[in-house]
């Protein structure tokens, strides 16, 4: 599914570039903003850790659209059916989930190859990866039902029921071997350990959380309430949230730059917020004129990438 099998021919192209910041961007340096036009219905993004393409789930399409960012421009779309709700990448494979089918599509990263549809559950909606245990795991909105699929074979291992029904997001830290899952309906985030297949403690945090992250190092975990204007920290190994960070509007999207310790979340007012997770506190907000999406943000090159669902485009956010 190369550029030149695009549905929508003549959809995708670059719009604008500018710069704007409400306060402190990184030290020295002046925040760039591109918007790139795509189209369609974004739900959610994932970076590459190897080429840097940025993989966008459309609704809309039932596709998974390439934007290569260098070029400012989608590349390619792969067409996955149904309503993708989240896409996760490692260096070999893309999956996709699919609520509607409840199923995960798996890729090969380099061709776009479709290899197989792998059952994940009913209504399986958000994805995290562990590449070096050669597993994918798959939370569902709809039952709460918690799917562990093997990478290599590209089958179901296991599926758990969570303690909780619903479970919106969720977060790995592979060291630890953990995963933090979401639960809007309980106000809570559910913690199962990996190694025993058993979901073992549930933290408080704050209402409808949504979107979550981990920086591995630390074991610190960030989530997102959709519903409060406050970013959540949850000390791991506590099992306790420890400190909530004043936004200036909900956020249900963040992403974690590993390096640094800095957490990008949507929780900004009509753009994005930057909270230092080593101190938490809140160092930046970059105003984009729109209440943004899903967040994402390239390891590498530390480039934020934001979805605009209501106008088709992703923003590229550079030093920021």
């Amino acid at each position: 599914m190369r550029g030149s099998q695009l549905s929508r021919r003549g959809l995708f192209g670059l719009v604008s570039a500018g710069a704007a910041a409400l306060l402190g961007g990184t030290a020295g340096a002046v925040e760039r903003v591109t918007s790139v036009q795509v189209g369609g219905t974004l739900s959610a993004l994932a970076v590459s850790p190897v080429t840097g393409l940025v993989y966008a789930a459309d609704q809309a399409s039932g596709m998974v659209l390439v934007l290569d960012p260098d070029a400012g421009r989608v590349v390619a779309a792969l067409a996955v059916g149904g309503e993708p709700s989240d896409v996760a990448v490692d260096t070999e494979r893309i999956y996709v989930a699919n609520p509607p089918g409840g199923t995960v599509l798996a890729f090969d990263s380099q061709t776009h190859r479709l290899l197989s549809v792998v059952s994940a559950g009913a209504g399986a909606s958000a994805l995290a990866i562990d590449p070096r245990a050669n597993l994918v795991y798959a939370v569902s909105g709809k039952t709460g039902t918690f799917a562990v699929l093997d990478s290599i074979s590209l089958t179901q291992q296991d599926l758990l029921p969570a303690p909780k029904p619903g479970l919106a997001g969720i977060a790995l830290d592979r060291g630890r071997r953990r995963a933090y899952c979401t639960s809007p309906t309980t106000n809570s985030v559910e913690i199962c350990d990996l190694d025993q297949g058993a979901f073992t403690a549930s933290v408080p945090v704050g209402a409808s959380p949504a979107g979550i992250g981990v920086h591995e190092l630390s074991g610190s975990v960030y989530v997102a309430n959709s519903a409060i204007h406050h970013l959540s920290i949850v000390d791991g190994s506590a099992r306790a949230q420890v400190k909530t960070v004043l936004l200036r509007s909900e956020a249900s999207s963040l992403a974690v730059h590993q390096g640094s310790d800095v957490v990008y979340t949507n929780g900004g007012q009509n753009g994005l917020s930057r909270v230092d997770g080593q101190t938490g506190t809140l160092t930046g907000e970059l105003s984009l004129g729109v209440n943004p999406g899903d967040v994402a943000v390239d390891q590498r090159t530390r480039t934020v990438y934001v979805t605009d669902p209501l106008h088709g485009t992703i923003n590229v956010v550079r030093d920021f």
